[in-house]
């Protein structure tokens, strides 16, 4: 299955690394954005794991949490697209062209 990453969602991943850089943290930031990224690739062979977005309850709008993040993917028939990573407490919103 292929997996693609929005530009909504690469620009929610530059932010985690670069707020946790000016908290004096790099190496956290980088941690979160790797790991996320590693979750999304097991997505490849398990595409309905994460849970549907209670926000929209839609099968193919879904979500893996990984504290404090809900990492928001669409779930097609021969792909998945990651749209947003965003920290758990925000009120989730997808780009217009991505419903």
């Amino acid at each position: 299955m292929k997996i693609t990453i929005a530009q909504s969602a690469l620009s929610d991943l530059q932010e985690i690394k670069a707020y946790y850089l000016a908290q004096g943290a790099p190496d956290i930031g980088q941690k979160f954005v790797n790991v996320i990224l590693k979750s999304v690739q097991n997505l490849r062979d398990h595409p309905d794991s994460g849970r549907k977005v209670p926000e929209f309850n839609q099968d193919r709008i879904r979500e893996i949490i990984y504290p404090p993040f809900r990492v928001v993917y669409l779930r097609n028939a021969a792909s998945i697209s990651l749209v947003r990573v965003w920290r758990s407490e925000r009120l989730l919103l997808l780009p217009d062209d991505e419903t």
